[in-house]
């Protein structure tokens, strides 16, 4: 890391946090950091305590202890779409911007679509008809599309590849990249395809049972004998999560946290 990036406010802070559901506990000592720009992919099977996360960078759950630091406007892509089935694609792309301010010229420029179109070209021919008509994979470009109208710094995404097509999943990350690149938004991407979320993204944490059991470079991770083992499958096999991840090494490259 050069001094200029040393120097930048991560957008995502997250360190020690603990969230609880009455007596059970979600997370236990989570610590991540997500920098402008950045695109880290957090993996890990069900039940691991991924949207437990998500939620709580969006404030929807609060913390028990530790500190959670979002700099800047954070949105969400939620799991399952969470269309407004009944309401056009173009109206459901607006109602991302509810939460900016302005009137007359201002409001109508926040109001504008066309930006989203540009990175979604395939919203184009559909955007009259109502979402909840729409393929899954065109209900989350609309999801993306809606979370970006809020013109976001980092933008949150709880299972992208969710219920959908490889080959729809594999447009999806297109124009994911894309948005990256071009706007220089940051990326949290919540999966559980492992394969997807390691090719995706440059930087990757494991989370197991509300831990994080190792992080590093995806590179290093993919590498890794016993993430191929645990999570990524051996030759012929699918790209699902296989095992809890126990093994995942602690030492060279890729490094571990250990809960609070």
């Amino acid at each position: 890391m050069n001094t200029v990036d040393a120097l930048r406010h991560d957008v995502i802070d997250v360190h020690g946090l603990v969230v609880r559901y009455g007596a059970s506990t979600a997370l236990d000592g989570v610590s991540l950091r997500v920098a402008p720009g950045d695109m880290v992919a957090l993996v890990g099977p069900n039940g691991a305590g991924k949207s437990t996360l998500v939620n709580t960078l969006s404030g929807i759950l609060q913390p028990a202890s530790g500190s959670v630091t979002v700099r800047g406007r954070l949105a969400q892509v939620p799991e399952g779409r969470q269309m407004f089935g009944d309401l056009s694609v173009d109206d459901n792309l607006r109602l991302g911007a509810w939460c900016l301010r302005g009137r007359g010229r201002a409001r109508r420029e926040n109001r504008d679509t066309s930006r989203v179109y540009e990175l979604l070209p395939d919203l184009v021919r559909v955007r009259h008809r109502k979402a909840g008509g729409l393929s899954g994979g065109q209900q989350q470009m609309v999801a993306v599309g809606r979370a970006l109208m809020s013109r976001p710094e980092v933008i949150v995404i709880d299972e992208l590849s969710l219920g959908l097509a490889p080959l729809v999943v594999t447009d999806l990350a297109r124009h994911l990249k894309r948005l990256n690149r071009e706007d220089g938004t940051a990326v949290l991407l919540i999966e559980q395809n492992a394969r997807l979320a390691l090719d995706l993204c440059d930087r990757a944490y494991v989370l197991e049972a509300g831990r994080i059991s190792a992080e590093g470079d995806s590179a290093d991770l993919a590498a890794s004998p016993e993430m191929v083992r645990a999570y990524l499958g051996g030759p012929g096999e699918g790209s699902a999560p296989k095992a809890t991840g126990r093994d995942i090494p602690r030492t060279g490259t890729v490094h571990s946290q250990e809960g609070s």
